[in-house]
């Protein structure tokens, strides 16, 4: 009888550690279904998908430029570099100070390019004799210094005014004036949302066209249009150069009107 009873319980404890087992495999095996189950029905994220359909969207926000940007030069030639860079820096610190006194900040005013080129007149050999012709030669006549400088104007309402005291005070050449905006950040996030906000709503419009389910977003771009800058200084009154009637008159009308920055989007979203 002992022995009987000794058989039965080690039986029934073989039995209790299988039917353990058993219940531990089953909840792995229900848990192991359970998470495939939702990883097919939310779609895996590491798998493409292949139902897709892809909407675009553009938004647009105006805003008026509050800083002008220009480009101006001052060159001098002469027999001796010494003496063509003495001259092109009087000429800048003329200009420089003269914007200063103008309210240009001196960090909006940088140099962008200084350079020297050796300038040579090209010599005709005498005439041809006898079918042959002598080259010429090259002869040095000096050098150009040149100094370029970028300009930002943050009172874009002195910028006529601006371009007329360059030239007086010496420079060349001003080319470039464009219109812009400072900080646009805040502008093109508002192209940018709006943009976002046209192409859900042609995305949710296009699945109820089609009978269909937008499930996630799988991908996304942007393409800034941006803006155009518009280009004046390209009057010769603007620059200076139709006398100081015609300066004052057009250092007084220099349109800024508004700048349009553009955001064009992308959406791909995969649909059941």
């Amino acid at each position: 009888m002992d022995g009987e009873k000794m058989y039965g319980g080690v039986m029934n404890g073989r039995m209790g550690k299988v039917v353990f087992a058993l219940g531990i495999a089953l909840t792995v095996f229900v848990g192991v279904k359970a998470i495939q189950a939702v990883a097919l029905f939310n779609g895996p994220s590491d798998v493409a998908p292949t139902n897709v359909i892809n909407v675009t969207g553009k938004g647009e926000s105006l805003a008026k430029p509050d800083i002008a940007t220009v480009s101006f030069s001052v060159f001098q030639e002469s027999k001796a570099i010494a003496d063509a860079q003495k001259i092109v820096t009087d000429k800048t610190n003329k200009a420089v100070d003269f914007l200063k006194a103008n309210g240009v900040a001196e960090k909006d005013i940088k140099t962008t390019g200084y350079n020297i080129y050796p300038q040579y007149d090209y010599l005709q050999a005498a005439a041809c004799t006898s079918g042959f012709c002598p080259s010429g030669r090259q002869v040095l006549r000096g050098y150009q210094v040149t100094q370029s400088i970028d300009l930002k104007i943050r009172d874009i309402a002195k910028a006529g005014t601006i371009l007329s005291g360059l030239t007086d005070a010496g420079v060349n050449t001003v080319s470039g004036l464009t219109f812009g905006i400072d900080d646009e950040d805040a502008i093109t996030a508002a192209a940018r949302k709006d943009a976002i906000d046209d192409a859900q709503s042609k995305a949710r419009q296009l699945a109820k066209d089609l009978g269909v389910r937008l499930v996630r977003i799988v991908s996304f771009s942007e393409n800034g249009g941006g803006y155009p800058m518009p280009m004046y200084a390209t009057n010769q009154k603007v620059l200076g150069m139709g006398g100081a009637d015609a300066r004052q008159e057009m250092s007084a009308a220099v349109p800024t009107g508004e700048n349009t920055i553009t955001s064009n989007v992308t959406i791909s979203y995969e649909i059941r």
